[in-house]
């Protein structure tokens, strides 16, 4: 064989052979709760305007409050006054969701006039919750973190007393399984560790399964709604002043706390203590949700109800270095929004993990000033009769415990559902609608977009001469997000301005057959003159990933893993806009129509694509293969995506990419109404094809 001859075989056999994999930051271990997450404050105000929608917009999604569900009457019920000489204490429970309880106690001040600044005060992980009882507290008071032996027994108590007794109506309200609040009961909210089989079913799930993460159900969203309802009871109070509300809780209530100041505009005063800090972002299943702190953290969440009012104390916990490690930006941020002096951290770190009298005296010299009580200052918290268990419990003198368990947790679960799913159909009216519920529901779970694909550039490693066409196989390196994949432009030399980017599940080595020889229908694309474009995607090549890569901490939760890294569904599709990105922007061949090829098992990851670029791709060919997210059993699939279920499945993404062209094998009639009715809608019916099955070679080559 002569060696020119020998050599061009030698490049041909080599085309596709994966090559060593570029550095790639995904590589790495995935983040998790424990690691560092700094907060770098905008350049100006614009930016951190926008910054800050897209932020709130990532914890409505995450929470399972896009749409906002159903404000439904809560027929709140409040009894047994307990007169305590300057306040009183109410028992009240209401209905979140229909048949859905939230309790706790209702603190009045007495002997104040008109209406009057109103409190929430979630518990956190305090030991029985409201119901606690601080056995440690003859301790405490030698350290100097209590005063009273009696108060002292109850920090949470002891707080809500003194906001009362400075004018304010307080309601201390129980967290998911603590105290009277038992329908989804303590070890299932707080405990979860291993998946529920027969909780996993697409007729009926139950927390935590694969089921609820694909319609974003958590016990953090439930605790958010639960918390944004309890602020809906206060604004009914005629004694409330709705202008001068606040929040503050501590630890898991810290963390509530700051979620509330994020989402909900009508807290004027926000006081998570013990929690904000760059360090451990809270580590119970309450406090954690698929997608929830993807590229944030804590302090830039606890950032957004600037320039409003927010105070902080910090303890020798995992807040010990905010002094240096998130609160000066957030001082920065405040001074870049003129109010400086809205925002403040106690540092007491000589105390361990805490609520104590040092840590709520700052918290009442912060609403003092802030809610304007107009007090004398030093406020000196005093003693107070501590109420017991059987005076707080909410389920007595006639008012029966409601009925909870795995039966009315699937109800609950699908009330919940249902609601978002009615209001996310009634989009499908106008493509705008569509958009702007579901497609933005769908932009926040993948997590990018066209116009944040970022930069890329071609590194090439290989250009083989095949007569008729060029194999020039690269890595394509995204440098904005430092991501790498490795890619082959198959070129035709006689080009007819076509380039047709076709992902496969075996990668690039599925462009080639086992022989090495291209497959009969790639060959037949170079010859009609298209370039293809294949990749390896992320878990593809030569390390592949049969699943997704999950943090080991022994509990299968999947916002664990996915509240902090996206799934890998979502990394594919984040390589297919790189590659969309460097095709439409390349400098040397620009293409006259930019297509996508979704066939033999990757039509999901197409269709997920052309959702996110439907404004630069002309023309799809997409075969789902009869794939939905549905489907999924295991979170750790690597097809899972959190929230695909609820924003629609497969045929959503699939509407979404109206008007641009699309060939569709349709496997459910049903399912695909909604394409063809959009593309009708938007009036372009004629860019929608329905195809079969043995016509995909002729839709690809000859549209």
């Amino acid at each position: 064989m002569p060696f020119a001859m020998a050599s061009m075989l030698t490049c041909f056999l080599l085309a596709w052979v994966p090559l060593q994999a570029a550095e790639d930051h995904r590589d790495e271990e995935p983040r998790n709760l424990n690691g560092y997450f700094p907060f770098e404050v905008p350049a100006s105000t614009t930016a951190w305007s926008q910054q800050a929608e897209e932020r709130r917009q990532q914890l409505l999604v995450a929470n399972g409050l896009w749409p906002m569900p159903t404000r439904t009457p809560l027929n709140a019920v409040i009894h047994g006054k307990l007169d305590q000489g300057d306040y009183t204490v109410e028992k009240v429970y209401m209905e979140t969701f229909p048949g859905f309880f939230l309790t706790g106690s209702l603190y009045r001040p007495k002997g104040y006039e008109g209406p009057r600044p109103a409190v929430l005060s979630p518990h956190g992980h305090w030991n029985q919750g409201r119901f606690m009882e601080n056995l440690e507290v003859l301790d405490e008071i030698n350290q100097g973190a209590e005063r009273f032996e009696n108060g002292g027994r109850s920090p949470l108590q002891s707080r809500n007393v003194q906001l009362a007794r400075m004018g304010c109506v307080v309601f201390h309200y129980d967290m998911i399984g603590y105290a009277d609040n038992e329908q989804i009961s303590y070890e299932l909210a707080h405990r979860f560790a291993k998946q529920r089989e027969h909780m996993n079913t697409s007729d009926g799930w139950g927390l935590f399964s694969a089921q609820a993460e694909s319609r974003l159900q958590s016990v953090m969203g439930l605790q958010t709604w639960n918390s944004m309802r309890a602020l809906d009871f206060l604004t009914t109070l005629p004694y409330v002043d709705a202008r001068r509300l606040a929040i503050t809780g501590a630890s898991g209530g810290g963390t509530q706390s700051f979620m509330m100041g994020a989402l909900d505009p009508r807290l004027a005063v926000c006081f998570p203590a013990v929690m904000v800090s760059t360090a451990m972002q809270g580590g119970c299943t309450c406090e954690n949700a698929s997608g929830l702190r993807i590229h944030a953290g804590n302090v830039e969440i606890a950032a957004l109800v600037a320039p409003k009012p927010l105070g902080m104390t910090g303890a020798n916990d995992w807040t010990v270095e905010m002094t240096t490690k998130g609160f000066p930006q957030l001082q920065r941020l405040y001074e870049m929004l003129g109010h400086k002096e809205r925002v403040s951290l106690t540092a007491l770190n000589h105390f361990g993990h805490n609520y104590n009298y040092v840590s709520r005296s700052a918290m009442y010299h912060f609403m003092n000033k802030h809610l304007g009580l107009g007090l004398p200052t030093p406020i000196v918290e005093e003693d107070y009769p501590r109420l017991s268990r059987s005076q707080l419990t909410v389920w007595s003198n006639g008012h029966a415990r409601p009925d909870g368990g795995e039966a009315f947790e699937k109800t609950l679960l699908k009330h919940w559902s249902d609601d978002a799913e009615s209001k996310l159909q009634k989009s499908q009216q106008s493509l705008h609608a569509f958009r702007y519920w579901v497609g933005t529901g769908i932009r926040t779970i993948l997590g990018r977009t066209m116009e944040s694909a970022g930069r890329t550039e071609l590194e090439l490693t290989q250009k083989t001469d095949h007569a008729t066409y060029w194999d020039m196989q690269g890595i394509l390196h995204n440098q904005t997000h430092e991501e790498t994949l490795q890619v082959a432009y198959l070129h035709p030399k006689e080009w007819n301005g076509r380039t047709l980017i076709w992902p496969t599940t075996q990668g690039l080595a599925g462009l080639w057959d086992a022989e090495g020889k291209l497959t009969e229908v790639i060959k037949e694309a170079l010859e009609n003159g298209c370039t293809v474009l294949g990749m390896d995607l992320k878990g593809q090549g030569p390390s592949p990933l049969p699943a997704n890569k999950i943090v080991d901490n022994g509990r299968a939760f999947a916002g664990y893993t996915y509240g902090y890294n996206h799934p890998l569904f979502a990394q594919r599709v984040h390589d297919l806009l790189s590659v969309i990105a460097h095709v439409k922007h390349h400098p040397d061949r620009p293409s006259k129509s930019v297509e996508l090829v979704g066939i033999a098992g990757t039509g999901h990851w197409v269709a997920a694509a052309r959702a996110l670029a439907h404004e630069v791709i002309d023309r799809s060919t997409i075969d789902p293969s009869g794939f939905r997210f549905v489907q999924l059993k295991d979170y750790r699939s690597s097809d899972f995506l959190h929230g695909a279920v609820k924003y629609g499945d497969l045929p959503a993404m699939l509407a979404l990419g109206t008007p641009s062209a699309l060939n569709l094998v349709v496997d459910h009639k049903e399912d695909m109404a909604m394409v063809s009715d959009l593309h009708a809608s938007a009036g372009f019916p004629e860019r929608f094809r329905q195809i079969k099955l043995e016509e995909l070679t002729k839709a690809i080559l000859h549209p």
